[in-house]
């Protein structure tokens, strides 16, 4: 009975899971063939569990139980590499990888979550076949990704995949940001790349996975609008940008259409942050109800203490969110559209400007009642 700590699909109950003592069972087997990098071409069942091991990805993956004795069966030196923190492919290194390209990424992965090395000649293998991490779908390339990203190790697991050669293919976008300089004044760790691979170090644990991609796509846009101004380094436009390639990177991996909308949302404005302090109050209030604010806020924090430390900001907002009641951030509306329709106003493009401008009023106490909304609406768009 092979037992699994974590399977091709994802994590099983070794790992912290809401569902306790729970473990994947499969009858052994002995594949034969991976004509698509991924499936095995024919599946030939066994009693043998030596055979079944064979075909599985790493070492300390490789270990067998009997459920009857407790007996634990270990063909491929599986504990020995478990005690030595090392994860290394069983046989042929290249024949594991060609037969799931994904597992490259997994190497990865399992590398940086429990602190392993991973073999010479294994790595080796990795480096060699990684331009044909394009044959794995982008679907399984994107939860292999975000599992980095979350486990509690992405920055170790992103200088892997850089050195690996995996990050050039996966993510050529983060690549690019190596060497791209910054303004020391304002970014004293170093270029992109480094300032980046500093929020992944610091991303709580367990990590939304819309935060972590904002995370680590929040400065994307940096390396093609660098340039050096007289007075000092400067990435205009980078935010821009940077939405605009997030959402290619979200497309490209297939993300759901909530989640693609809250990583470009997070790219979007994390720039923001630095007007909170002259903000008029309608447009603050405005800011700090957005959906999902405190993932936003978690960027601000990770974005400054891993470049200036300079929390003052972050402290402000908090001090504003805590201060703020419910109904003066989310006021009911003094005067809605039939409203404006009742004083003869024509439906149009037009009606959404006039009730933006009363809500700013509202948010500002500028109008308190609907009366005073009528009048200001009377006054500042008249009937033509």
């Amino acid at each position: 009975m092979p037992i699994s700590g974590e399977s091709a699909n994802g994590p099983t109950s070794t790992e912290s899971t809401s569902k306790a003592n729970v473990v994947e069972v499969a009858t052994f087997r002995c594949d034969v063939g991976y004509s698509d990098g991924r499936h095995p071409d024919q599946v030939r069942y066994s009693k043998k569990p030596r055979e079944d091991v064979a075909r599985r990805d790493f070492t300390i993956n490789g270990l067998l139980m009997d459920p009857i004795t407790g007996e634990v069966l270990d063909f491929v030196e599986g504990r020995k590499d478990l005690d030595a923190h090392t994860i290394r492919a069983i046989g042929d290194p290249e024949m594991r990888f060609g037969e799931d390209k994904l597992r490259m990424l997994r190497a990865v992965r399992f590398a940086a979550r429990f602190e392993y090395q991973i073999d010479p000649p294994t790595f080796a293998a990795v480096e060699r076949l990684a331009p044909q991490i394009d044959q794995v779908s982008h679907e399984r390339v994107r939860d292999e990704l975000t599992r980095m990203l979350r486990e509690g190790h992405a920055r170790q697991a992103f200088l892997l995949l850089d050195k690996s050669g995996l990050l050039d293919e996966v993510l050529p976008e983060i690549s690019a940001m190596k060497g791209v300089e910054q303004p020391p004044q304002y970014h004293p760790e170093g270029d992109v790349f480094v300032h980046t691979l500093l929020l992944l170090q610091n991303l709580p644990h367990p990590c939304p996975a819309t935060l972590a991609w904002g995370a680590l796509l929040h400065d994307v846009g940096k390396p093609p609008t660098f340039r050096v101004a007289p007075d000092r380094i400067r990435f205009d436009g980078h935010v821009e940008v940077g939405v605009k390639m997030a959402e290619e990177i979200c497309r490209r991996l297939r993300f759901a259409n909530d989640d693609t909308a809250q990583i470009l949302a997070l790219v979007n404005h994390h720039m923001r942050f630095a007007q909170v302090t002259q903000m008029k109050e309608s447009t603050l209030k405005k800011f700090l109800r957005m959906p999902e604010f405190a993932e936003h806020l978690e960027l601000h924090r990770l974005d400054c203490q891993s470049s200036h430390g300079d929390l003052t900001l972050y402290h402000f907002v908090r001090e504003q969110l805590a201060s703020i009641p419910p109904d003066k951030m989310r006021p009911t509306p003094l005067v809605t559209g039939d409203d404006l329709i009742a004083v003869g106003h024509t439906p149009g493009p037009r009606f959404k400007e006039i009730l933006s401008a009363v809500e700013d009023g509202q948010l500002e106490s500028r109008l308190q009642s609907k009366e005073d909304a009528l009048e200001f609406i009377h006054r500042e768009f008249p009937l033509s």
